[in-house]
């Protein structure tokens, strides 16, 4: 036994199925199941040929059919059913079978020219209601009060009509191509408040009157800034030296020291040798900055801690009889020219320390003068 070799020990047992011959009882129902099934299959397609044979035209032999449109009769019974269905007299019963008797004595030729006359005729009443409806819709600057039901009512009219036609009376309409309805007369309702309508002439002549306004609003703004304006101011070097000069209400801070420096730089020396940037403006309490206007000051009645900016003249509050204090002093005080080295060497003593500047953003609810507090002007 010891020298028997092989490789034994790597047989693996197949596995049984329907057709291994073991004697196993699995194996012989399935070959009988099998077979079953062999035999039920013939039975199947036996019959089905038997079907096919008796009625050919069964629906159940193709699924496609169970989707086309269902069989009718021919045209004449379906123009007859057309005719007779629902409530009708017996005049119109006897007219639609007497046609119906005539069109069935009719050859398959003519017939099929009568039908295709019949559905031209109908596509043309069709054609013209649509272009009648395309014509009132153009008429849009008049108010109309048909609704589009009434105009889908007008084709379904029409095309019920066309049905209803005998053959020559169809022959008749197309050859005289009569109109359909008569139209009817658009209409206005002088009460109906239009003015959110969209008025393309009307939007010009607003787009012009804006055009015109803001050009004289422009030309006017112009000519205020060409009026001369005459400024009352004190030149301050420790002490006042009050002195006038005419400026335009366009002219800048700037150009307003320009000319105070050269006339003045004849009277006081210091003022040879510099230039207008290094003086100061000093209104009403603020530094006013070089590029502001005059114009500016005046169109926005802008306020100052002691006084309003946009005068610049000088006055007093002079007022008869005892002083009520809801109202407020409308004092203006001359406005001070000061170098600019002057005013860093004393910002820290009175009047400078007082000095700011101006803040167009900033309001001064009250004015103030040496730390007192001036009463506002009651609204």
């Amino acid at each position: 036994m010891s020298a028997i070799k092989g490789d034994f020990h790597k047989f693996h047992r197949p596995d049984a199925g329907a057709r291994t011959v073991e004697g196993n009882t699995s194996g012989v129902r399935a070959a009988r199941l099998e077979q079953q099934r062999l035999e039920e299959q013939e039975e199947f397609e036996r019959r089905k040929r038997q079907r096919m044979t008796e009625n050919p035209m069964s629906p159940s032999l193709d699924i496609g059919s169970k989707f086309q449109p269902a069989r009718i009769g021919s045209v004449r019974e379906q123009a007859f059913q057309d005719k007779t269905i629902g409530l009708v007299t017996a005049e119109e019963f006897v007219k639609a079978t007497l046609e119906k008797e005539q069109l069935e004595h009719l050859s398959p030729e003519e017939q099929a020219r009568r039908d295709a006359a019949q559905r031209s005729a109908e596509k043309e009443k069709l054609k013209q209601v649509k272009k009648k409806k395309k014509q009132k819709k153009k008429q849009a600057a008049l108010l109309s009060f048909q609704s589009d039901e009434d105009e889908e009512e007008e084709v379904a009219n029409v095309i019920g009509s066309s049905t209803m036609q005998s053959p020559q009376s169809e022959g008749k309409s197309t050859a005289t191509n009569s109109p359909l309805t008569t139209p009817r007369a658009s209409k206005k309702d002088p009460t109906v408040d239009t003015s959110f309508l969209p008025d393309k002439q009307r939007e010009e002549e607003l787009k012009a009157e804006r055009i015109r306004l803001e050009k004289e609003w422009k030309e006017r703004q112009i000519q205020i800034q060409k009026e001369k304006l005459e400024i009352t101011y004190s030149y301050w070097d420790g002490s006042g030296h009050r002195r006038t000069c005419t400026m335009t209400k366009g002219s800048s801070v700037g150009d307003f020291l320009e000319a105070v420096r050269k006339s003045l730089c004849g009277e006081f020396k210091e003022l040879s040798n510099v230039a207008s940037d290094a003086l100061l403006y000093v209104k009403e309490d603020l530094i006013l900055p070089h590029d502001i206007t005059f114009y500016d000051l005046i169109v926005t009645k802008a306020r100052g801690k002691s006084g309003p900016l946009f005068h610049f003249d000088v006055h007093d509050d002079v007022r008869v009889g005892p002083l009520d204090s809801r109202v407020e002093k409308d004092e203006s005080h001359p406005g001070k020219v000061v170098e600019r080295r002057w005013y860093e060497r004393n910002k820290h003593i009175f009047p400078a320390s007082r000095w700011e500047v101006y803040d167009p953003a900033k309001t001064y609810d009250k004015y103030t003068i040496a730390g007192g507090i001036v009463t506002k002007k009651s609204k």
